[in-house]
């Protein structure tokens, strides 16, 4: 599991969670080995090999997008998902959700961007074709893939809740997300990989209440790795989560998904206000762009809780 666009105060938050079926016990699986000849953790092969890494490490350089869009659509591949637009790729990424309070979408995300944007279409199929190949080889399984897309509204409200704050938040909502791909009762190992959401060492009680009545026993907790026992699976927090393949592709899906979000954000925008530069939505540019379309935000009836947030 990984997010993208925690700290922004702009854009939605992403986080996913992809899960994966190996031939042996998962802490023994090493994917980048085992997927060498078409996946690789450096951008050295131009586009022959997918870049499978910390997404912000992906997406860097002129190809950076494109590298990152090639990345996306194939692992979206591997688990039966052509994706040809945003609303499709929202949709597929997001069918299993469950919202006890649906929020109603602000207006620059009922457009639509057709997919891919920046990269081959036939390169992204060959890839495909070439990972889900190599994957059967190697007796590996993309099994699932699922995101959770934080709108603005509900950011605000989950985190400006009563007993509540950011970090708070973003725990307890990458908990909900484990919980459609993870069966605590599933029979055999399971090892699950998440990075460390800012200072918390401690993860244990809030794990509780999305775990009806398991179990948790805690192995270690520190500052670089914190572990859990829940049955057959080990639950690890850990620095730099994404020098694990299954952590990368997480990461890379949720910058995507990001990334075209703000796309359609900008678009909006711009066609009130044409000389507006677009923003990615980080604190310091935030606020130039929010002081620009502050006009006309008032203007459209847009109410400000809709678009910024506070936390």
């Amino acid at each position: 599991m990984d997010e993208a666009g925690y700290g922004p105060n702009l854009g939605p938050l992403l986080i996913t969670v992809t899960k994966w079926r190996t031939p042996e016990c998962p802490t023994q699986c090493e994917f980048y080995k085992a997927l060498q000849p078409v996946v690789s953790a450096n951008n050295h092969f131009e586009g022959k090999r997918l870049h499978l890494a910390d997404s912000k490490v992906v997406f860097t350089g002129k190809d950076g997008f494109a590298s990152l869009e090639r990345s996306a659509l194939a692992l979206l591949g591997c688990v039966g998902e052509e994706i040809d637009s945003f609303q499709k790729l929202w949709s597929c990424l997001t069918r299993h959700a469950m919202s006890a309070v649906p929020e109603k979408l602000p207006p620059w995300y009922h457009a639509d961007i057709s997919l891919p944007v920046a990269a081959s279409r036939e390169q992204v199929r060959d890839l495909t074709g070439r990972l889900q190949q190599r994957l059967q080889q190697a007796g590996l399984h993309l099994a699932e893939i699922h995101s959770d897309v934080v709108i603005e509204p509900r950011f605000n409200r989950l985190t400006l809740a009563d007993g509540s704050n950011k970090s708070l938040a973003l725990t307890r909502l990458a908990f909900a997300l484990l919980r459609r791909a993870w069966c605590p009762d599933a029979p055999g190992r399971t090892l699950f990989v998440g990075d460390k959401h800012g200072g918390r060492n401690r993860y244990d009680e809030l794990l509780s209440e999305f775990l009806d009545g398991h179990l948790i026993f805690r192995m270690e907790e520190g500052q670089t790795l914190s572990r859990y026992r829940v049955g057959g699976t080990e639950l690890r927090f850990q620095v730099q989560g994404e020098q694990h393949l299954p952590v990368a592709c997480a990461s890379i899906i949720s910058k995507y998904v990001r990334e075209l979000a703000m796309d359609l954000f900008n678009a909006y925008w711009a066609q009130h206000c044409p000389e507006l530069k677009p923003t990615r939505g980080y604190p310091n540019d935030a606020k130039r762009f929010r002081a620009a379309i502050e006009p006309m935000r008032l203007q459209l009836g847009i109410e400000e809780h809709v678009l910024w947030r506070e936390r």
